[in-house]
């Protein structure tokens, strides 16, 4: 790739998208080398990369490239392929799911999308609900608060194979950034029914599918703290625990909404001291059986218990 001619063809078509166009204007030499060396890699995992302008970065055009790719992929594979789309906290992220179900509605294939952030979970769910070929999630993860990322899921609802990710990657490979996408307006497409809202029972179906794998046994006098880490476990985990019968949650003030930037915690993963610090000063307070927590996109869990001694420790 010749860097300076990509940078300049970017300065030149790139400018959908504000902050691309201003972070372009700013970058010197050595960063532009940084944001167009390469593509954005592609795998069993999607993309998955800092945000920022150039094709080494998450933005707009990245995740339509990949889209068109992936749209390829599907009407290669299905015979009417539907994918649905979910995302979490992260910054940007609903801008580049909205952009993703453009591309697919643009290629004649129907995108289902949740109308606000939800974990991916229960995204792997409603790929199989509608049955759908594929799915794809916005998130980076537990990644710090400069990422944002792309994971693609098949139709069992499980992140895709190397030999479908390899399939995916052929067909981006194919594609440029600026001429060969299919693209169409978002609210147009929603209005003529190739873009769909999920609606709310999906996501209730789901928490209920979840609670018939519980036991059965009385948790109803549990005290529990939990903290979403300003990501997208809010809504599903009380919705949980409120059907189990636990009615003494405190919620982690500071980490309660949604919140891209990840203010008290740098590296929301909630396996480590540095992101459960703040929930953990609340159990001082609180004094619960258990403290609980989820990443952005609450797919991993990290946990507290009483030490014996008036603290509380960390658990694998």
């Amino acid at each position: 790739m010749d860097i300076k001619k990509e940078y300049e063809r970017w300065l030149a078509n790139a400018t959908a998208d504000a902050d691309v166009v201003a972070e372009l204007k700013t970058l010197d030499d050595a960063k532009i080398e940084d944001a167009f060396y390469r593509d954005l890699a592609f795998g069993t995992g999607g993309l998955r990369g800092v945000i920022g302008a150039g094709t080494n970065r998450m933005n707009i055009y990245t995740v339509a490239k990949a889209s068109q790719g992936l749209a390829d992929y599907l009407k290669e594979n299905f015979e009417t392929p539907s994918v649905v789309i979910g995302y979490d906290s992260r910054i940007k992220s609903d801008v580049f799911a909205k952009e993703t179900a453009a591309v697919l509605a643009a290629n004649g294939i129907k995108a289902y999308i949740y109308p606000r952030l939800e974990p991916t979970p229960a995204l792997s769910w409603a790929v199989r609900y509608y049955g759908c070929g594929a799915g794809v999630c916005v998130t980076a993860s537990h990644n710090p608060k400069e990422y944002n990322g792309y994971k693609v899921y098949g139709a069992d609802g499980c992140q895709i194979t190397l030999e479908a990710a390899d399939a995916v990657l052929a067909a981006i490979d194919k594609h440029n950034y600026f001429d060969s996408i299919e693209l169409t307006d978002f609210d147009a497409a929603v209005a003529a029914g190739k873009i769909v809202w999920i609606d709310d029972k999906c996501l209730r179906d789901f928490v209920d599918a979840v609670l018939a794998l519980r036991p059965g046994n009385d948790v109803s006098k549990l005290k529990l703290v939990y903290t979403p880490l300003n990501g997208s476990g809010l809504e599903p985990v009380k919705m949980l625990l409120d059907r189990m019968g636990v009615t003494q949650v405190t919620v982690v003030p500071e980490q309660e909404k949604p919140d891209g930037s990840f203010p008290t915690c740098p590296y929301p993963n909630p396996e480590i001291r540095e992101a459960m610090e703040t929930g953990l000063k609340l159990c001082d307070t609180v004094k619960p059986d258990l403290m609980i927590g989820t990443d952005p996109d609450c797919d991993r869990m990290g946990s507290a218990v009483p030490d014996g001694k008036g603290g509380y420790r960390l658990i694998t």
